[in-house]
């Protein structure tokens, strides 16, 4: 049995239609002792609300979560053994970094040895020593949460519960303090949940990812098979960046298709496909799977704008079918009216259901 598992989990809020509002439906996880999985997705998605049903915040409207062989649903939340950092890092302000790091342990009443112990792995660990006797207010961002990840870290629990806990940090904290993260969990071997819109941080972080949208979890994954095998429609527009070229196209019966004044030759899919010959299916392609050559030809097209990103640039196309985006690794930028043969990378194909909107190939 796994370590720690969502078995058929709903919280549902009565609405004022006759209707229930579902925060999180049916959703089914199974999570591993010392697993870093990530939860991702848009605003609103049910992530925040997995972790709180996890931490006792919030209460289940149906189904079980078990943590170490336990049913946890009406367990007090001083009863679950978890440990969370919030994304404003919820510090005291009046108390020093040490009597934050160690305000839980003596409410606990725990031995003072084990106190000066823990203290000083966890500050050593999160490279604290020098701040300990500051305010909250005289440390930067990226302090601050090491703070609260200290504070988390000394209760020793079963799980730690991060709820976007970079979110108010800026870009270059946030890689900074992501790299921490994970080398913490590598050191500790510890079950963590952390929750995230940011799709860069998902990838990075994640043994595993769970991808949610509207309540329910759209797929369960490791990172490179979220992006290099998206379940549906969904996943494959939200993870990436820029997202995956989404294009609507008729399959012909010799098992090509056209976009633009490009053909493509789908011969390798044919068991895939077989059944959608003379439909309409939804092909995907990343950006960084097409392949552009400079022409003379009036048969090629342009871009309609580029942006040079330093080590590449982002060429946007449009078609009949539908605009595209193109990104290759140049150092230089493109020119805006060089025109361009497109060809698509014949292994990096992906196709979709256009009315239930799942993946079609393997």
């Amino acid at each position: 049995m796994s370590f720690l598992s969502f078995n058929h989990v709903s919280k549902k809020y009565e609405g004022t239609s006759t209707e229930a509002l579902y925060a999180v439906n049916d959703a089914n996880i199974e999570i591993e002792q010392g697993e870093l999985v990530v939860f991702v997705g848009p605003s609103g998605c049910g992530k925040s609300t997995i972790l709180r049903m996890i931490a006792g915040l919030e209460d289940i409207s149906s189904g079980d979560i078990h943590l170490d062989g336990k049913i946890i649903n009406d367990f007090e939340v001083d009863q679950r053994d978890i440990a969370m950092v919030f994304q404003d890092y919820a510090l005291y302000p009046h108390m020093s970094v040490k009597e934050n790091i160690i305000f839980g342990l003596k409410n606990q009443k725990t031995d003072k040895e084990i106190i000066s112990e823990k203290l000083k792995e966890s500050s050593k660990l999160l490279e604290l020593n020098h701040y300990l006797d500051r305010l909250p207010k005289n440390l930067s961002g990226g302090q601050r949460q090491r703070v609260a990840l200290a504070r988390a870290l000394v209760k020793e629990p079963k799980v730690f519960l991060l709820d976007e806990p970079l979110s108010n940090l800026d870009a270059k904290l946030r890689v900074q303090t992501r790299k921490m993260i994970a080398s913490l969990h590598e050191k500790l071997k510890a079950t963590m949940i952390y929750v995230t819109h940011d799709q860069v941080e998902a990838m990075t972080l994640g043994n595993k990812i769970v991808v949610m949208n509207k309540g329910e979890i759209q797929q369960v994954d490791r990172p490179e098979e979220i992006y290099l095998k998206p379940k549906n429609i969904f996943v494959a527009s939200f993870i990436g960046t820029p997202s995956m070229n989404l294009f609507k196209v008729i399959l012909q019966d010799d098992f090509t298709t056209n976009i633009g004044h490009t053909t493509i030759d789908l011969e390798d899919y044919k068991d895939a496909l077989k059944e959608y010959l003379g439909k309409e299916v939804i092909l995907g392609i990343r950006p960084e799977d097409i392949e552009l050559e400079n022409v003379a030809s009036t048969q090629g097209i342009k871009a309609n704008h580029v942006e040079f990103l330093g080590s590449e640039n982002l060429l946007y196309f449009s078609s009949e079918q539908g605009d595209f985006i193109v990104k290759l690794q140049e150092s230089r930028k493109l020119d805006k009216e060089s025109i361009y043969n497109v060809s698509f990378k014949a292994d990096k194909l992906h196709f979709f259901d256009l009315q239930n909107e799942q993946r079609i190939n393997n």
